[in-house]
């Protein structure tokens, strides 16, 4: 544990990229099996530990130390992991206790019901040192938050032992941690391994933003960017797979759609859900509810009759990977499209179309039609260059996002958290409101970014002289700041007292040129409502 332990230390105080990729590649490097391959693990999100989770955590360290002692250096740390492996109280052992391996640790958790974890998880800590808990602890809940994406630490795997990052990423989902024999591939001792015959995610191909770039629509075709969520289909070997953007297997919230692909190939597209409100049919490129009725379903395990019948999902296809056996990403964009328009037909209609190309003569006429799009389903438009192939990761000049204008209200902040990582010293997550009709404060939002280092100390120095009350971690404080608030899209939720809810708001400016009092209504709000 002494190796991993000193490894999440050092990639947390580390911001080069650079220097991470060496961290993770020399830890890989002079690590044994199958230690390293449980690190990997946990730095991509792949380790599950089901009988270990925060609240049983809590749990343990509020049998050993006054539990309001536990809570007032939480709020004050900003990480449950580092507080409690400070807090733990280590027992005066008889002998030097044997060192735990990360191997050792998850075999043992992992073999263990929930009922017996937390006696073992106890065990655990007491013969650690406090550097050794915190890893500990980061691992079991698989929170690690040191800066590392999974596509980070497996570049750092692909360099560390000279092979190429993509076909780590080919076979990645298809070898169960600790991933022994991707490792004897790496080192040369095996074969390298393959796909066939399992469901596999592929890496997706992503843009870069359009920023201030103009185009030649010749060379780019346009394509509307729905706001659902980026899947790829697989169905190999009479199974199918749905995976989110990050590799994730979604296919059990969606089980409407995995049942009505049967097609051997891969697909990639937007996931959506359809909504009466909406209206249209899937041929007229209509029927796309909000992202706030995809939301309803996402993360679930168990998707009831009712919900598959009030929210009905269905994929928007953008691009295929695979017809049958046959590897298509080398194709240009332009003969993919045309062997994605064969495939869909053998597809259910109810479940699947293709996303409409934007007929525009140049750029400009581009520009206007984009800039009347305010469809609840319509994030902003794509460009593809027609003649690139599919390839894994962002690639400069084929791919592009041109994400619509954001809308902007000007709220009032109310209440104040801290926040985490680097920031969990500063009060940097914010809860802002709008007036309603009668004069009282309704929260609309709650935002944590688009602020700079300096804009954030002062907003934390306002949150600590204004602060009028406190609640456990949350501060409220006195309804005199205004913020200006972007948002992509705005969409009722009877989850709120407002009764909306924003889509990615972050903090525009802060307005301390404008009275609270002129700050927006939650009726103008409610206009903006897709």
């Amino acid at each position: 544990m002494h190796a991993f332990a000193q490894l999440l230390d050092s990639l947390i105080y580390t911001r080069s990229r650079n220097a991470k990729l060496k961290l993770i590649g020399d830890y890989l490097r002079s690590t044994p099996d199958p230690d390293r391959g449980w690190a990997m693990a946990a730095l991509t999100g792949d380790l599950d530990i089901p009988g270990v989770k925060p609240a049983v955590i809590r749990g343990l360290i509020e049998e050993r130390v006054d539990p309001v002692l536990y809570r007032m250096s939480r709020d004050f740390v900003g990480d449950s992991a580092e507080t409690i492996a400070l807090l733990w109280p280590a027992p005066v052992l008889p002998e030097k206790p044997e060192p735990l391996s990360v191997g050792k640790v998850i075999d043992r958790l992992m073999h263990l019901s929930r009922s017996e974890a937390p006696a073992a998880l106890a065990q655990m800590l007491d013969v650690l040192d406090a550097e050794e808990r915190f890893a500990l602890l980061k691992m079991a809940t698989g929170a690690l938050r040191v800066g590392v994406s999974a596509r980070l630490a497996k570049q750092a795997l692909a360099d560390a032992f000279g092979i190429d990052v993509d076909a780590v990423e080919e076979v990645w989902h298809g070898i169960e941690a600790p991933y022994a024999s991707l490792f004897a591939w790496a080192e040369g001792r095996g074969e390298q391994p393959t796909a066939d015959n399992v469901p596999v995610f592929r890496p997706f191909m992503l843009a870069h933003p359009l920023e201030d770039l103009r185009v030649d629509l010749a060379d780019y075709a346009a394509e509307w960017k729905w706001d659902g969520i980026r899947v790829q289909i697989v169905h190999l070997a009479g199974e199918t797979r749905l995976y989110s953007r990050t590799g994730d297997d979604v296919t059990r919230a969606f089980p409407d759609v995995a049942s009505a692909f049967a097609e051997h190939g891969v697909v990639d597209g937007e996931l959506l859900v359809r909504g009466e409100a909406q209206g249209g049919t899937l041929d007229e490129g209509g029927g796309a509810a909000s992202f706030n009725a995809l939301q309803q379903r996402l993360g679930r395990k168990v998707v009831s009759a009712k919900m598959l019948e009030e929210a009905p999902a269905f994929v928007r296809l953008y691009d295929i990977l695979f017809d049958g056996a046959e590897d298509l990403r080398a194709l240009p964009w332009h003969a993919r499209r045309a062997r994605l328009e064969s495939f869909v037909p053998r597809l259910d209609p109810d479940r699947f179309d293709v996303s409409a190309l934007i007929e525009a003569a140049d750029f400009t006429e581009l520009e206007g039609i984009r800039a009347g799009a305010r469809d609840a389903a319509i994030e902003g438009v794509m460009l593809k260059r027609r003649d690139a192939p599919y390839v894994p990761g962002r690639r400069a000049g084929l791919w592009y996002k041109w994400k619509r204008d954001p809308l902007t209200a000007d709220c009032v902040m109310m209440y104040a958290q801290r926040g985490n990582g680097r920031r969990s010293s500063f009060y940097s997550d914010y809860t802002f409101g709008c007036w309603t009709e009668d004069g009282e404060l309704l929260p609309v939002g709650k935002a944590y970014s688009g602020i700079t280092d300096e804009e954030l100390k002062q907003l934390d120095k306002f949150v600590r002289n204004n602060t009028v009350n406190r609640f456990g971690p949350v501060r409220e404080v006195e309804k005199t700041l205004v913020l200006e608030v972007a948002f992509d899209s705005i969409h009722e939720s009877k989850r709120h007292k407002s009764c909306v809810a924003m889509r990615f708001p972050r903090i525009a400016r802060i307005r301390t040129d404008k009275p609270a009092a002129e700050a927006d209504t939650l009726a103008a709000l409610q206009r903006l409502v897709t």
